[in-house]
């Protein structure tokens, strides 16, 4: 018999990974994390997998995400596999991201796509969190420059703090 309610649940708790991030809501986004990830992003840029805390995770990310003016992750077509004791899950799903940035008179554009295959564990309370995440990266579009320029935005922004 196919839950349905757990399928809403772990497709749920991997969306608001995209629309924490996108709102720069990291109170939301470490919510859906168990208390150690794998995050497995060697495809993007060619760093092998590691585990950490949630909140390690959010502190390198805002980083870049901070520095970048918007961004856009999709997230579409769905497959979900629960185990059979019920308290694991994998989910697969095509992504977009469109990162944005504003420098030099111009608004760049940077924007990847493929999709992401998370790996959901039920904690205590009876909630899905996400314990491992790889993304697979099929394709780049635009100046990927920017990225490297966000960066910098966020570190002279910390600086003047």
């Amino acid at each position: 018999m196919i839950d349905h309610d757990a399928i809403h649940d772990i497709t749920r708790t991997v969306y608001e990974f995209a629309y924490g991030i996108d709102t720069r809501d990291w109170e939301r986004y470490r919510n859906i994390f168990a208390p150690e990830v794998e995050f497995d992003y060697e495809s993007y840029h060619g760093r092998p997998a590691t585990r950490m805390t949630p909140d390690a995770w959010i502190d390198a990310v805002t980083q870049l995400f901070m520095g970048l003016d918007a961004t856009q992750h999709s997230m579409s077509n769905p497959l979900v596999d629960i185990g059979t004791d019920g308290t694991e899950a994998r989910c697969r799903m095509y992504m977009q991201a469109a990162h944005f940035l504003a420098h030099d008179g111009i608004t760049d554009e940077f924007t990847i796509g493929g999709y992401y295959d998370d790996h959901l564990v039920v904690d205590a309370a009876g909630v899905w969190r996400i314990d491992a995440v790889k993304l697979t990266v099929w394709w780049r579009r635009g100046n990927d420059d920017i990225m490297r320029l966000a960066h910098e935005r966020t570190r002279s922004a910390r600086r003047t703090d």
